[in-house]
């Protein structure tokens, strides 16, 4: 009761103010999250959801507010109250677009200042790409009309108009009918950032797809998938996948079309797509890729890598390897001994091999491949076309978000931003890319077989 009265007197009276305010300093100061240490390190008001970086910032969404940190400090920039938030362009013309669940409309705020450029007060549903952002909304349950949008824009590319929504789409970048990544542990399954629009966007809405060119403006086609297939739009092309049970196992089979005129292009049967899963051939699931390439499973168990444009096979695993990443440029395999991961070109030879545990998380963003070991732990950053180091630390924290010059980690309310060293980071989109049309850069024109130029 002596000490602690003498501590409450000592308080009010300023005695022991100064160091109770030291070590009240030494309880919220953490220790470094890298060995060696970070270029920066900060604690934040609560665990991210997400982070994104746009541009000199990095963009952090919380549970109920967004906000903005130096990418060369860590200072707070800026902090807004909103329940969701996403990052659209690239650079120094990336925008943030922020908004409340269940009520309509969102804002594009500067990443840096957090100025408002653009507020939108009817919007349901919002997509945000590297090279433009798409909203809709709706004057009825089937009279909505999509938009597309610059993101630095003040007026839209287009309009069309679509016969609703469904329930499901709302707020930001809900689900579409395409690709879905290869995730893991420890990487956040956005953390390469936004993606390039797609040429075609499929949208769900009342049990029908509709084709949506997203360069034209225009819904080109409306299909009323059968009972036992799946449509996704992948590359351009519209892929309807079949299940047939049979025999007590599925058979599967894929028809790609044209999304305009709805002509086959390619067909491919006995592949599997890992759309159907737990022994039953129900559909209920996209296949796994990225932009313009799926994955899939050959009849001897073997992974391939498919141009979803023309159907070619562009990557084909060694018995047992496992694909941990792929995009329009690389697929990321582990060894069948569980010791190693590559990276080939897809289409062409292997790019490198280095040892990684067999219980290492990797995923392939476009900046770098990376890989987080543990016992012991570390965090790791290579070129993917090279395989040169760009980060490599001891740290137990998960990566948030990978950027072209460094990545920002993230353990409980501690965030730390890693920069890029020895080689420099390749661009995350980069070109002089197809070999049959070297006039053609594949960012522009997306992959291989330059499937946005064609008729462009």
């Amino acid at each position: 009761m002596f000490v602690v009265v003498l501590l409450v007197v000592g308080y009010f009276t300023g005695v022991l103010t100064p160091l109770l305010d030291k070590v009240w300093a030494m309880v919220n100061t953490s220790s470094p999250m890298t060995t060696p240490a970070p270029l920066w390190q900060q604690q934040l008001g609560g665990t991210p959801r997400s982070a994104t970086i746009a541009g000199g910032a990095v963009v952090i969404e919380h549970r109920t507010i967004v906000e903005s940190r130096s990418l060369t400090s860590g200072a707070q920039l800026w902090e807004h109250k909103a329940d969701w938030a996403a990052v659209a362009g690239e650079g120094a013309g990336s925008v943030v677009v922020t908004g409340k669940l269940l009520v309509k409309g969102y804002e594009v705020v500067d990443p840096t200042s957090g100025s408002v450029r653009r507020k939108d007060t009817e919007a349901r549903a919002v997509w945000t790409y590297r090279n433009g952002m798409l909203d809709v909304r709706c004057h009825g349950p089937e009279d909505c009309i999509l938009s597309a949008w610059d993101p630095l824009g003040s007026s839209p590319r287009w309009t069309v108009q679509i016969p609703g929504i469904g329930f499901v789409l709302f707020a930001d970048n809900p689900d579409i009918l395409g690709t879905q990544p290869i995730t893991t542990k420890r990487i956040d399954a956005n953390a390469g950032g936004p993606e390039q629009m797609p040429p075609m966007l499929g949208l769900p809405i009342d049990d029908q797809v509709f084709i949506v060119d997203t360069a034209a403006g225009q819904v080109v086609r409306e299909l009323t998938p059968e009972r036992d297939e799946r449509v996704v739009v992948v590359g351009g092309r519209v892929l309807r996948i079949k299940a047939v049970a049979a025999d007590g196992t599925c058979y599967f089979s894929v028809v790609a079309t044209d999304a305009a005129t709805g002509g086959e292009v390619w067909r491919n049967a006995g592949i599997n797509l890992r759309t159907a899963k737990d022994g039953g051939c129900a559909q209920r699931d996209d296949p796994a890729g990225g932009r313009n390439v799926i994955v899939g499973v050959a009849a001897d168990a073997r992974e391939l890598v498919i141009d979803a444009y023309d159907g070619r096979a562009l990557f084909t695993g060694a018995p047992g390897e496992r694909l941990l990443g792929v995009d329009d440029r690389y697929a990321i395999a582990r060894t069948a001994d569980g010791g190693a991961v590559r990276s080939v070109e897809l289409g062409g030879r292997q790019r490198f091999q280095r040892a990684a545990a067999p219980k290492s998380h990797v995923a392939l963003t476009p900046p770098a491949l990376v890989v987080v070991d543990e016992k012991p732990d570390k965090i790791i950053a290579v070129n993917p076309g090279t395989g040169a180091e760009l980060v490599n630390v001891r740290s137990d924290a998960d990566v948030l978000a990978v950027g072209p010059a460094g990545m920002i980690i993230v353990k409980g309310r501690d965030m730390a931003y890693l920069p890029f060293g020895g080689a420099a980071a390749p661009n995350p989109a980069p070109t002089g890319g197809n070999p049959g049309n070297p006039g053609d850069d594949w960012p522009e024109c997306g992959g291989p077989k330059q499937e946005v130029c064609k008729g462009r």
